[in-house]
């Protein structure tokens, strides 16, 4: 109990110092403070986390169907998203598809954010010092216990690049999530304030040429963890520009790996996921998303990125994990919303 309460301790400064830095933030655009909000909200993170000692309120909860009948993916407008249909369509079809989440003004800010992240990240590693890439990119540095290792450099090889490596994108990214009802959403969804992860929040600028598999990210997270990806497009895809491939059903297991064809120990075989689809009395869809689209999963959700030979154009996305505090994932790192 005294640990529990040391921790509340520890997080409500940490909370109030974010809420002050991001004030000013929005009062006067500040570099210095967009570096310091990302190491205040790693280390609220960690708090966060090392509180959430008991265990956790019963799950998943037990929603009424509100999408029964639906063939495909459950579709709703932004107005519409709610904690409560956040988890009928997750626990009951797999994934929900909100249309236009974002304001046009929003989407235009997050390219231009990655796309200044991406060519920030490239000056650096040429040589120019931190002044010059600040607030664009700023090498996050985690607290003792939270190896890094190689994730950065293989983020950058797929066109990607780990929001909070961006100060800037970091703050623009979070008060599009606090604006749009996604935090209060999912936080009534997960039953907890959620926390982010370092490693699985990345600004994409997918080529053409991206290599794809199967796979549920529970491959890597666990089957057990209480999570919810929210992917936002930023630039039209699915047809001439790499979207997603999904099995439109909720499947309550892993599936097996690295067979069937599977390029990857950790993905799923075309063959299979067919197969499964057929099992659910299904088959595999390819959506056509608009910038600000909106797609909320699990770790169960088969999906792969969709390419063919016909595709010129990059596409332009978000990808952000959900995590409750309690069970937190322990080879992520966490960051605070």
């Amino acid at each position: 109990m005294v640990a529990t309460s040391a921790h509340s301790q520890d997080a409500a400064v940490l909370r109030r110092e974010i809420e002050a830095l991001t004030r000013a933030g929005r009062a006067r655009r500040d570099p210095d403070g967009e570096v310091q909000l990302v190491r205040l909200r790693h280390a609220l993170g960690i708090a966060e986390c090392a509180g959430s000692l008991s265990g956790p309120s019963p799950w998943p909860p037990a929603p009424p169907d509100r999408f029964a009948g639906t063939d495909g993916l459950v579709t709703i407008a932004a107005a519409d998203l709610t904690a409560e249909a956040i988890s009928s369509a997750v626990l009951h079809h797999g994934a929900l598809l909100v249309r236009g989440l974002l304001s046009a003004d929003e989407v235009g800010r997050v390219v231009e954010d990655t796309d200044r992240a991406l060519a920030a990240f490239d000056a650096a590693e040429a040589g120019a010092p931190p002044h010059e890439t600040a607030p664009w990119f700023v090498p996050f540095e985690p607290q003792d216990g939270y190896p890094i290792g190689f994730g950065r450099h293989f983020v950058r090889e797929t066109e990607s690049v780990w929001a909070v490596d961006s100060p800037r994108a970091t703050f623009d990214l979070l008060e599009v999530f606090e604006r749009t009802g996604l935090v209060e959403a999912i936080t009534a969804h997960l039953g907890q304030r959620p926390v982010l992860s370092v490693k699985k929040w990345t600004l994409r600028r997918v080529p053409v040429n991206t290599n794809t598999d199967w796979h549920q990210d529970g491959a890597f997270l666990g089957d057990d963890v209480r999570t919810v990806n929210v992917w936002i497009t930023l630039s039209p895809c699915g047809l001439d520009a790499p979207g997603l491939d999904v099995v439109p059903r909720r499947i309550d297991h892993l599936l097996e790996t690295g067979t069937h064809g599977a390029r990857f120990d950790w993905s799923v075989g075309h063959s299979l996921a067919e197969a499964e689809a057929a099992a659910l009395d299904t088959t595999i869809v390819r959506p056509t998303f608009e910038p600000a689209d909106a797609l909320l999963f699990d770790q169960l959700f088969l999906h792969r990125t969709a390419v063919s030979p016909d595709m010129t154009r990059v596409r332009y996305a978000v990808e952000s994990w959900f995590f409750a505090p309690t069970g937190y994932p322990h080879a992520q790192i966490p960051v605070a919303l």
